[in-house]
């Protein structure tokens, strides 16, 4: 933001009604929708510009080779400048979505056997490793602890017994931890002492909030260690519908299995110049994303102690995605007696073990929307 001047540009309720986005054209016209993750932020004027260039030139057919888009010298940089980790381009595969992703690299790069996930889990991971065929082993955080932290023992039961690779995801959804190098350093030491491949979803790394660093896992890991990293500019310049996620391999020859498979390439045209619109020119306006929903954390906090006192929110250190724990309240579904007597939609998707009694609960939103989630979860909660 310069001289007053602001590139956060936040929509009316009919706006947002008549965007088509999913987030309020799946809510009736008394709900306040806070569920999945769609900002209610405008998107960035020079990804928009850049849209708009593109369509006027026609480039509305198959999304263009890897090579030839950009995207991966694009999102180079970018991770470069913010978290300095040095990515060469070669090693960039495009894909459709992060999801997308997480199937391609279990079907090309991951030994067989089970895949531990940490949970509370993001759903359509869980629903999608279970398509590729392969088990899933949870390794659940405990609920009541403090801080959410990796569950190394039963991730260490979980490798003894045969899985070979591990889902992360960093920062977490829905936990909205970043993790420290610390306790990447730990979770490493246990994955690498049984040789096993992680795959990273990162994709909400650029929505680190003030106070946290990400530290991308890559980084840490053990030179030759098998590591992919997944992101995309979809979730931090809230450009979901625009697909071109990332693959990040940790060599030439993975990236070329990855490259191999039958449903490559999956990027959109109009994705990958969304993509390096975000990564090149979208810096300022994710800058002041960040401010603002530093802003929201801090007033949602605030009102969950005064108004929901019951209720106990998880520090929030990235992500925009507060998690919630509501099980003092005693209720079979927090999130659907919410919806039922506040008229507020928060997302209680099945997490897996360790999410029951929990909701997830955006704050892109409005500051006015982040006071009127909470007085609308009191009135189903506390009354």
């Amino acid at each position: 933001m310069m001289d007053g001047m602001t590139l956060l540009h936040d929509r009316t309720d009919a706006q947002l009604r008549a965007s088509g986005c999913v987030k309020w054209a799946l809510a009736a016209a008394d709900v306040l929708p806070a569920w999945v993750a769609e900002m209610d932020f405008a998107v960035a004027e020079p990804i928009t510009t850049a849209l708009h260039t593109a369509v006027d030139q026609g480039r509305l057919g198959y999304g263009p080779p890897d090579e030839q888009c950009g995207v991966a010298e694009s999102f180079a940089a970018f991770a470069a400048s913010r978290w300095g980790w040095q990515v060469e381009a070669e090693r960039v595969v495009l894909a459709g979505d992060v999801v997308d992703a997480v199937a391609r690299v279990l079907d090309t790069l991951a030994e067989d056997g089970p895949v531990v996930v940490p949970t509370p889990a993001y759903p359509p991971f869980l629903t999608v490793i279970g398509h590729t065929g392969r088990k899933i082993i949870p390794a659940p955080l405990d609920p009541d602890a403090a801080v959410a932290e990796h569950n190394l023992e039963a991730i260490d039961a979980a490798l003894r017994a045969g899985a070979r690779t591990l889902l992360l995801c960093s920062p977490h959804n829905p936990w909205g931890r970043s993790f420290g190098r610390s306790e990447l350093e730990a979770l490493r030491d246990v994955i690498e002492a049984h040789g096993a491949m992680v795959i990273a979803d990162e994709i909400h790394a650029p929505l680190t909030l003030p106070g946290s660093s990400h530290i991308p896992y890559a980084r840490v890991a053990s030179p030759g260690a098998p590591v992919v990293t997944l992101t995309s500019a979809t979730k931090a310049w809230n450009i979901p519908g625009l697909k071109c996620a990332q693959i990040v391999c940790s060599s030439a020859a993975q990236a070329a299995r990855v490259r191999a498979h039958p449903l490559h390439p999956g990027q959109s045209a109009l994705g990958t110049v969304a993509g390096r619109a975000a990564y090149e020119q979208g810096g300022p306006w994710l800058d002041e994303v960040i401010a603002t929903l530093d802003g929201n954390r801090r007033l949602f906090a605030r009102l969950v102690q005064e108004k929901l006192p019951r209720a106990r929110m998880r520090p929030l250190e990235a992500t925009y995605l507060a998690w919630l724990d509501a099980r003092a309240y005693g209720l079979p579904s927090p999130g659907e007696t919410a919806l039922d007597k506040g008229r507020v939609w928060v997302d209680h998707r099945p997490w897996g073990p360790g999410g029951d009694g929990h909701v997830r609960v955006n704050l892109a939103t409005s500051p006015e929307r982040v006071a009127e989630i909470v007085d609308r979860l009191a009135i189903a909660w506390e009354h």
